[in-house]
């Protein structure tokens, strides 16, 4: 299921949007089939190209300073690394024009979002896991695409996974 910033999926307005440049985004998980095929759908629909982002977790900050402890691992840059060339390589392969990078932080919404604004990007594509009580959602990190679509300005497509 997608859903577009607390509109029903495939309204009339989504279908008539036009996109010259899509970001899809991860907040760390791997990007899933529903959510490539989403944006598969969206670039071909305006002629697309897409910018793929994927966000490295830094755990935090000990004693108000960086602490090499909290940064992600080298095993975890280069999956994250992995998450990003397999969908740029299977974008690129369905003809759309793709490209990506990896960047690490401890708030991946405001890095999505600060991305997605210096990429040119006029809507944003995000696996999801199903709305949680905004309450415990928010102290969350796989809650970080439903913090994305509240806060971001261009139109936020969730792909949440029924499985």
């Amino acid at each position: 299921m997608s859903v577009m910033a607390g509109r029903k999926p495939d309204s009339d307005a989504e279908r008539a949007a036009r996109f010259e440049r899509i970001m899809l985004a991860s907040e760390g998980r791997a990007i899933s089939d529903r959510t490539i095929a989403r944006v598969i759908e969206l670039a071909r629909a305006s002629g697309a190209s897409v910018h793929v982002l994927s966000i490295a977790r830094v755990h935090g900050v000990a004693f108000g300073l960086p602490n090499p402890g909290l940064l992600p691992t080298k095993r975890e840059w280069d999956e994250q690394r992995e998450i990003v060339r397999k969908a740029v390589a299977r974008l690129r392969r369905k003809g759309i024009e793709a490209r990506g990078h990896v960047l690490g932080t401890r708030n991946a919404t405001k890095r999505i979002i600060g991305e997605a604004a210096s990429e040119g990007c006029d809507a944003i594509v995000m696996a999801a896991d199903p709305d949680r009580n905004r309450i415990v959602g928010d102290m969350i990190w796989s809650q970080e695409p439903q913090r994305v679509r509240r806060k971001a300005k261009v139109p936020v497509f969730l792909v949440v996974d029924d499985d």
